[in-house]
């Protein structure tokens, strides 16, 4: 049975996965330190690199398998806000965004959808997350679809009971502000079993599955 995923999601030891304002110039909203132990290579596979392997990038790495579409939010995508006044902006990633899958984007305006070469494909989705999940689904019959977040759109699957597979990486900063996927999320953790194991590296990897 396909399963709806969470991967490489990072977490301050305080809580926050992002800032509260994206700009161009801070996309993760001024949490970017977050990411200082990460190797955003490590997605595309261990083997795409000829860096030595790691926990942290076996781990990290497990991120694509068996997916078939992401579900991300608006400010995954990019910094604007309201309606899509730039048709040219094609989200951080260039040419080659990292996916390689359909992405499903949620947001309150209408926007046409983007293909690239390399087989990624972002369509513009105002949506309830259990509306984005099945339509996510109709685009890749069978296999898994991974929440990308932001740490917004995590907490509202969560909310809506809608994960069934999260893996949390709990990053040995604090920075005193910002978004978090816990906010009224009291109790959650008892729909799942979970297990951590700590890296050299000194990040926390967290394993939360769906109790059956």
């Amino acid at each position: 049975m396909a399963k709806t995923r969470v991967h490489n999601f990072f977490v301050s030891l305080d809580g926050y996965s992002a800032g509260e304002t994206i700009t161009l110039d801070t996309p993760i909203g001024g949490a970017e330190r977050l990411f200082e132990h990460f190797d955003g290579r490590v997605i595309m596979g261990v083997d795409a690199v000829d860096d030595p392997i790691t926990l942290d990038r076996a781990l990290t790495s497990t991120w694509g398998q068996g997916i078939g579409a992401e579900i991300m939010g608006r400010g995954k995508f990019g910094p604007q806000t309201g309606a899509w006044t730039d048709d040219q902006w094609r989200g951080w990633w260039g040419d080659e965004p990292p996916f390689r899958t359909p992405v499903v984007v949620l947001t309150h305006h209408p926007r046409d959808s983007i293909s690239f070469d390399n087989g990624t494909s972002f369509h513009f989705l105002d949506a309830t997350p259990a509306d984005a999940l099945e339509h996510a689904q109709g685009l890749a019959p069978g296999q898994d679809i991974r929440i990308g977040g932001g740490p917004s759109t995590v907490r509202q699957f969560l909310q809506a009971d809608l994960i069934d597979f999260m893996h949390l990486v709990t990053v040995p900063i604090t920075l005193g502000g910002g978004v978090s996927i816990w906010d009224g999320q009291a109790g959650v953790q008892d729909r799942f079993t979970i297990e951590s194991t700590t890296s050299a590296s000194g990040l926390t990897h967290q394993f939360w599955n769906r109790r059956v």
